[in-house]
């Protein structure tokens, strides 16, 4: 039985081609600088106020089975953020590093889909490219939106 912090680590652990850092939740910088990018920051929350998609997730239901196992869904944002809002030739100039960037870290997942068996179901994730505040700066990037079941600890 893994533990959300488990999945969490295992999470921030992913190996993505082309991603210079991966932030688990205890190292998260306070600001970021364009030598750190491309980063993936693990954030366990969601960024609402900046979803392009504004329908409700079931982060933290419990939902139990009768006779079954206990569950537990978890919402998680994975941010990848690429690159300062208005660096280079603006957002057209990174569209298609961006895009390299996404199916880098579908395919990264595809390949672990528990999280090394930290989860007790394949993680359902949404996509969202789009522009987002991290520290006193906007980026270019995407966020991850995960849905997780993890079995309900006594």
């Amino acid at each position: 039985m893994a533990s959300f912090r488990l999945a969490i680590t295992h999470l921030s652990k992913l190996e993505i081609p082309g991603i210079k850092n991966s932030y688990d939740l205890d190292a998260l910088p306070n600001s970021l600088h364009s030598a750190q990018l491309p980063a993936l920051l693990t954030l366990p929350l969601e960024l609402a106020a900046d979803r392009l998609f504004r329908e409700r997730g079931e982060g933290l239901q419990a939902a139990t089975f009768s006779g079954g196992a206990k569950t537990i869904s978890y919402t998680m944002t994975h941010l990848l953020l690429l690159a300062p809002q208005g660096a280079g030739l603006g957002m057209r100039s990174h569209l298609p590093r961006l895009v390299t960037l996404i199916d880098s870290y579908t395919a990264a997942l595809a390949a672990d889909v528990t999280l090394g068996g930290a989860l007790l179901a394949p993680a359902q994730v949404t996509v969202e490219p789009g522009i987002f505040p991290y520290g006193e700066r906007e980026f270019y990037g995407c966020a991850f939106r995960h849905l997780w079941r993890l079995e309900a600890r006594a």
